[in-house]
């Protein structure tokens, strides 16, 4: 009861912030899913997180709905006929946004959202207007900057407009991908989307021929994370490498008995997670996104996430001097690989029947940390501080990303100077994804919009939080942790 009085009281969260972390401590007071003690035990010292989904999940984590489906046949439940001019569009697509929901509440997957819009651009001043009403609409109400919209890969007027407007209101919220791929997206529609990244952080840019081979008909929602268009995930939660090797006796120990059962028991407990909220919850059995076909129960997978890879590394092999260090030796860097590898191998001998479009099995996912992470680099990152050239940098992102289908992503600080030249910036973006970098995100060290981990927030809305003021957007919290326990405001800064 003190924490529910505690949230009452704090003057720093907004009243519908309030609402939401209400109802959490209400979820979190039962019990439901019969956790087991030796599951109960990785949790407790943190090798095991599932990311605050609460203890009864009621609502799959993330969910990516067909939009095109919605703009085509519009929707009973909420009495809309498809659009059929621009205003219509964006009115359409803000009432369902409302409700879809996700673990923030909020949705974190709006769309394609150049795709959905392109058709009702007639008139490019009104389509100007309207989109400029949208975009400001989204980052005052889906106040997350989980909430994850998609442009490309081809150019349309609608994703210029995007582009443009972005750059104007210089808001966190949407968070924006552009799916690229060099034989179907022109130079100049690239290069607009880059210098947008330099003002706003946004967008990032994805490998849609790797997506594509990996998921077929794929959005990028919340962080980074690739998932089935009209599913979802019904659960993320991830191992702390990081937490784990600070229990290994050995290499031996860490390899052939500590981490298989960290990953056994964190596999029981994701199948726990899942098997209450497809069986027990009701979600799949009565909500109209499932009864309108804009989800199908059979599009969801889980995500099984990880992070801290350099830290494991470097304390089983002690490495002590820079050149030692994962991301610097080739000694440490395959020791690493070496761990993904068994990862993947001991994941996908994993069945659930609830987990249809992959076959029965978990996908991995390189988490990006969460606020509290101190001493801990996201997924397969190289820790800030100890980041090589961007060259050398990624070569080793690309030793990883292919054993990530359902998201993982390097965060590339440039010098202001690289404004004069985005195309040194997209020549790197083509020869990364050449090489099977999966996702890069560029932004400039001036902005004010900076990306934490895979999520953007304002750096004066920090400045704000860390006054006791309270602040519109939730992950604004998230994001000053992030910048004290993390260092995101240190990452190297790349230079031509």
């Amino acid at each position: 009861m003190s924490d529910v009085l505690n949230i009452i009281k704090d003057k720093t969260l907004t009243f519908e912030q309030r609402v939401i972390a209400l109802a959490r401590a209400a979820e979190n007071s039962i019990n439901v899913l019969g956790i087991t003690e030796d599951i109960q035990k990785y949790r407790d010292n943190g090798v095991i997180c599932d990311l605050f989904e609460g203890n009864a999940p009621y609502r799959p984590r993330y969910i990516v709905p067909d939009y095109n489906k919605f703009m085509e046949k519009g929707s009973e439940f909420l009495k809309l006929q498809p659009p059929t001019d621009i205003w219509e569009a964006v009115n359409n697509l803000l009432i369902l946004y409302k409700h879809v929901p996700s673990i923030t509440t909020f949705p974190v997957y709006i769309g394609n959202i150049d795709k959905l819009l392109e058709p009702f651009v007639n008139d490019e001043e009104e389509a100007y207007k309207a989109i400029k009403f949208f975009m400001l609409h989204i980052d005052r109400t889906i106040t997350d900057s989980f909430c994850h919209a998609n442009i490309g890969p081809e150019k349309t007027k609608a994703g210029e407009i995007i582009l443009r407007v972005q750059r104007e209101l210089e808001v966190p919220i949407p968070n924006i991908t552009i799916k690229y791929d060099e034989e179907i997206t022109p130079n100049d529609f690239a290069i607009d989307a880059i210098n947008t990244a330099l003002i706003t952080a946004k967008p990032s840019f994805a490998n849609h021929k790797m997506f594509t081979k990996d998921l077929e008909d794929y959005g990028i929602a919340s962080c980074y994370n690739g998932l089935k268009i009209g599913g979802g995930a019904h659960t993320l939660v991830r191992l702390n490498f990081g937490r784990l090797v600070d229990y290994a006796e050995s290499k031996e120990h860490f390899m052939n008995e500590l981490f298989p059962d960290a990953v056994d028991k964190m596999l029981k407990y994701i199948d726990m997670r899942i098997n209450f909220l497809v069986e027990e919850s009701g979600f799949f059995d009565n909500h109209f996104l499932v009864k309108e076909g804009l989800i199908n129960p059979d599009n969801f997978t889980a995500m099984f996430g990880e992070v801290g890879i350099a830290d494991c590394v470097n304390k089983l092999l002690k490495c002590e001097k820079l050149e030692e260090k994962f991301g610097h030796s080739e000694v440490a860097t395959d020791f690493g690989v070496e761990i993904i590898e068994k990862l993947n191998k001991m994941v996908n001998s994993h069945y659930n029947k609830h987990c249809k479009f992959t076959e029965g099995k978990f996908m991995l996912h390189a988490q990006v940390g969460i606020d509290t992470d101190n001493g801990i680099a996201p997924g397969c990152r190289i820790p800030i501080g100890d980041e090589p050239e961007i060259f050398e940098h990624l070569n080793v992102c690309a030793k990883f990303h292919k054993y990530f289908p359902s998201g993982i992503g390097d965060i590339f600080s440039f010098d202001t100077t690289v404004k004069k030249n985005p195309q040194y910036i997209l020549d790197i973006i083509k020869g990364s994804f050449k090489i099977g970098v999966r996702y890069f995100s560029p932004y400039a060290s001036d902005c004010d919009v900076i990306r934490i981990t895979g999520y953007l927030v304002k750096k004066s809305e920090i400045e704000k939080i860390e006054k006791g003021e309270a602040v519109l957007r939730d992950t604004t919290v998230l994001g000053a942790g992030a910048a004290k326990n993390q260092r995101i405001l240190e990452r190297k800064t790349r230079n031509k």
